[in-house]
């Protein structure tokens, strides 16, 4: 069932989000392009290499990174996460390095798989997703693995995977995810589901550090003027500083708690 589906609204209290989102001046008194509050726990999961929980106002949302296969998240969020984090099908543009992964060129690499979990959506659930998975990311440790001398060119080259020693993965060039929902004339980021009922369309934009683009991804049938789009673009990277500020903090303070405990 979609989000719209969900949401119940009157008349009344449609217009009231349309009127307060043209005034800049949403129902829980936020501007169009703040977020809500975003705190974050990381290695919440035992089990996982890395996971982390991220709670976007009432929006709760939970990544993990396993050495396996587990559960799909549902097709519409796999496919808008795939395009804003691994780019086009030749991995150029790709939000996570993929040859960190690789053990032996061409014969042996890492298979990450990452599990997300939505356990409450109160709208914006993708960017939520993004946040947990560059949380969870940061709290994963990859064994290091010893090629055995001289077979590194063999087919099948023997490795030796240590029990003890961990490389970090490097998420420095991992994105955001900042979401642009239009509600009337007006685009606002970090929509409610209250909000996203009203949206005639939504892009999803991923950008890193650089304020280089590595995925796109669009809802909704209304098509967008070019020039529109960059605009949104450049919102997006806006806010994506912001964004990156917040979650950086609250990673190294969830890691640090994690640490003591």
């Amino acid at each position: 069932m979609s989000v719209e589906g969900m949401v119940g609204l009157s008349e009344g209290e449609k217009e009231f989000i349309k009127g307060g989102i043209a005034q800049d001046l949403r129902s829980d008194g936020r501007k169009r392009h703040t977020y809500r509050p975003i705190y974050v726990e990381t290695g919440v999961i035992p089990q996982a290499n890395g996971s982390a929980r991220v709670r976007l106002g009432a929006t709760d949302v939970i990544a993990s990174v396993k050495g396996r296969g587990g559960e799909d998240l549902s097709a519409e969020l796999s496919g808008a996460l795939q395009r804003c984090l691994l780019g086009s099908k030749s991995g150029a543009g790709a939000g996570i390095d993929l040859s960190s992964l690789v053990v032996v060129e061409g014969k042996v690499c890492w298979d990450l798989y990452i599990d997300g979990l939505v356990v409450s959506a109160d709208g914006n659930v993708l960017d939520a997703l993004g946040a947990a998975i560059k949380a969870a990311l940061s709290n994963t440790g990859i064994p290091r693995v010893n090629v055995a001398a001289g077979a590194a060119n063999d087919d099948q080259p023997e490795v030796d995977i240590s029990d003890e020693e961990f490389l970090q993965f490097d998420t420095s060039g991992v994105p955001v995810i900042v979401t642009l929902t239009k509600v009337g004339k007006h685009y606002i980021v970090d929509a409610t589901s209250e909000e996203e009922s009203q949206m005639s369309s939504a892009v999803s934009i991923s950008i890193n550090r650089q304020g280089h683009i590595c995925g796109m991804t669009k809802r909704g049938g209304l098509g967008l003027d070019p020039s529109v789009i960059l605009d949104m673009v450049s919102v997006a990277n806006f806010v994506s500083r912001q964004l990156f500020d917040k979650l950086d903090s609250e990673i190294s303070a969830a890691e640090a708690d994690e640490d003591e405990s």
